[in-house]
């Protein structure tokens, strides 16, 4: 509002109610824009306090999740860990029973055939 404006308004109010009881209608009107206020700021206030207590709640539970899934996933990756190694086990022992059977088969093969190279030899002979 321009400096205009509230002059026009202070005129009107002097006209409507007087001078007599202008200061009171101020008074009143100061008031009730402090009491306004008053009840606002309580309000604000209340509402904070009973919202930080559901807040607090909150942030207990996320802070409770994240440690659950943070422990599951550890145990996971464990247990996906010893399956993993446990299996590499397992496929070195087959890989070095195989071994073993395959050299055992290959002296054996090896052997064989020598000796059918022998008695081809001495049947030629």
């Amino acid at each position: 509002m321009s400096g205009q404006e509230i002059f026009v308004i202070i005129i009107v109010a002097l006209l409507l109610f007087g001078a007599e009881k202008l200061p009171d209608i101020a008074k009143t009107i100061g008031k009730g824009m402090r009491d306004f206020k008053k009840a606002t700021d309580e309000i604000r206030r209340e509402l904070e306090t009973s919202t930080q207590d559901i807040r607090n709640d909150l942030n207990d539970v996320t802070d409770s999740i994240k440690r659950d899934v943070t422990d599951l996933s550890n145990k996971i990756t464990k247990d996906a860990n010893e399956v993993s190694d446990s299996i590499k086990n397992d496929m070195n022992d087959v890989t070095s029973d195989i071994r073993q059977d395959m050299n055992q088969v290959s002296e054996t093969v090896k052997k064989d055939t020598e000796e059918v190279n022998e008695n081809i030899n001495k049947n030629i002979s």
